[in-house]
């Protein structure tokens, strides 16, 4: 539906290269970070290994689709709104279920196959519609469908808005803030103010420059209590992180429109 009216000009291709090198960077940050704590405050919760893997995950992938599309409509207009498509689509959606797939299962208790895996990547419904959304975007469509194909499209943002909502009152333990605190200063505050600067100084600047940077500074996705789940790590961890991180965006979202909002 969104593809329809995007603008596919440009350098877009720009917005998964930055939403890759935004998820190496999560990774290395929170790897040295962990590397750091090892050795220097002995806890025996930090040795887990599903521990590890949910903090490294939490660092690495935002909720680009279900916060990081609504957002980026609400505040640039759907215009650039292939710029958010592209991040989340050809960015985070295929570093979850690629890349932090093959890490959960590294980290995780759970094990699987290799064909398992890729029947996990294979079988994502959101690469499937983008691939068809490029193919029939611009296939003329009666009036009357097109404003259906977009009334659905939105209502099924609101549902994913209840859907955050339900997941978020699983919450039932505050012990995990100090960790979860770390990595959401990682994910939403040091990634995206770093990479947000190195960008102007490339000259990358306007809105497009505004859309990478609101997709970078989103909480972490909820594909990472998906393979939390899937691969026995540490699920209260991620439901801590991905909660904080929630509420968190009200307060980092007007930062970055400050920084960012009129370059």
């Amino acid at each position: 539906a969104f593809l329809r009216g995007a603008d596919l000009s440009g350098a877009i291709w720009i917005a998964p290269v930055v939403a890759w090198v935004a998820i190496g960077l999560g990774a290395g940050l929170a790897w040295v970070w962990l590397r750091y704590l090892l050795c220097y405050h002995s806890s025996v919760a930090l040795q887990q290994k599903p521990r590890q893997g949910s903090f490294l995950l939490s660092t690495m992938v935002g909720n680009t689709g279900y916060l990081g599309y609504p957002v980026t409509l609400t505040l640039v207009g759907q215009k650039f709104f292939a710029w958010a498509l592209f991040y989340d689509l050809l960015g985070t959606t295929l570093g979850a279920y690629g890349l932090g797939v093959l890490l959960a299962a590294q980290f995780g208790a759970a094990n699987h196959s290799r064909w398992q895996l890729a029947q996990a990547i294979l079988r994502n419904p959101a690469l499937w519609s983008f691939a068809i959304g490029l193919l029939c975007r611009d296939l003329p469509l009666p009036t009357l469908l097109e404003q259906g194909l977009h009334q659905f499209a939105w209502s099924t943002i609101a549902l994913s808005l209840v859907l955050i909502g339900m997941r978020l009152s699983q919450l039932t333990t505050w012990s995990n803030l100090p960790l979860s605190a770390m990595s959401l200063s990682i994910k939403m505050i040091g990634v995206p103010l770093l990479l947000g600067l190195g960008l102007r100084v490339i000259g990358i600047r306007g809105l497009p420059h505004l859309v990478i940077v609101l997709q970078m500074a989103m909480p972490p996705a909820f594909a990472t209590l998906v393979l939390a789940e899937v691969y026995d790590l540490d699920r209260e961890l991620t439901v801590t992180t991905l909660a904080i991180g929630s509420l968190g965006l009200l307060i980092t979202l007007p930062l970055w429109l400050w920084l960012f909002g009129t370059t």
